[in-house]
């Protein structure tokens, strides 16, 4: 599951909240082994969710870097570069 969770600081545009929550949630999930939580652990669940995308955006908001911004178009024909030399051409 980790495997889906993306580098969100350094970006222009910069991460949007949908990301950073994505991104905690894969983390959460991780975490507890649940992809979706029962009942009775559901909101334990969404409090650290929350918990998490909150000290991410800490975290990205008090990074500083010199480097210029990354493009999201070319990091993502990047990855799909990779991706087609690893398992072949998409069909």
């Amino acid at each position: 599951m980790c495997r889906n969770i993306k580098t969100l600081f350094n970006f222009e545009p910069p991460a949007t909240e949908l990301e950073i929550r994505d991104a905690s949630l894969q983390f959460v999930r991780k975490l507890s082994g649940f992809s979706v939580p029962s009942k009775a652990n559901e909101a334990a669940f969404e409090r650290a969710v929350e918990e998490v995308a909150a000290s991410a955006r800490n975290l990205i908001g008090s990074l500083v870097t010199n480097a210029e911004p990354r493009n999201r178009e070319v990091e993502a024909e990047r990855t799909r570069a990779r991706s087609a030399m690893r398992f072949g051409p998409a069909q």
